[in-house]
């Protein structure tokens, strides 16, 4: 792959995530970006289209950043154990990883209380191919 930029290589992303279905079969994990004064809930499934329960509390560390433009340092945090995330304001990046899930839930969905932003960033992924062959990632 000549040229290869980080898309395909090293991630795969979807900019709008939000309360959507998305698939960890190809990926060893995925960071959700959110911003807004929301909280951030994780919920897993066997299927796109199947029933979406907690995974359990799966999430301690989390990175907030005060800005949303760049203008500051992401600062690691830990919390409680939980399947959510709540920021009041600027941003918080976690990651949720395929062993982090149940066994036979591989769909991940980061849904909002109001209207906070969500963006995923997949990682680890299992093969590198050119970004027009990625796999689709949601339904």
């Amino acid at each position: 792959m000549p040229n290869m930029e980080a898309l395909g290589r090293l991630i795969n992303i979807v900019p709008i995530a939000a309360g959507v279905g998305l698939s960890l079969k190809n990926a060893g994990g995925v960071t959700f970006v959110c911003t807004g004064n929301d909280t951030f809930t994780i919920t897993v499934a066997s299927s796109f289209g199947g029933s979406y329960a907690t995974p359990g509390n799966i999430i301690t560390r989390k990175f907030t950043c005060t800005a949303t433009d760049g203008t500051a340092a992401w600062v690691e945090a830990t919390q409680s154990a939980s399947n959510a995330v709540t920021i009041s304001s600027g941003s918080v990046a976690f990651f949720v990883g395929e062993d982090m899930l149940p066994d036979g839930k591989t769909y991940v969905k980061c849904s909002v209380g109001a209207s906070g932003l969500v963006r995923a960033v997949f990682t680890g992924l299992k093969a590198q191919r050119n970004p027009a062959n990625l796999p689709i990632l949601s339904a």
